[in-house]
């Protein structure tokens, strides 16, 4: 019996965990990221201005053309 609430238990929190996962990313954002980003933002300055130029060169790149598109 013990077993069986045990299994059940861990069903439970996975099939959480499955919704949880599913909500987040229909969200559009990646939680993760902007988690990971307060935390060097608190303890790693340098790295949260680094973070902050990558994300900047990134959006640049994105928003220019390709020369095919004249």
């Amino acid at each position: 019996m013990a077993y069986a609430l045990f299994v059940g238990g861990l069903l439970v929190v996975l099939a959480g965990l499955t919704w949880f996962a599913r909500w987040a990313k229909g969200r559009g954002g990646s939680g993760l990221a902007g988690a990971v980003a307060a935390y060097e933002e608190a303890y790693r300055p340098t790295s949260h201005h680094a973070h902050h130029e990558q994300r900047t060169a990134a959006d640049r790149q994105s928003e220019s053309g390709s020369p095919t598109d004249l």
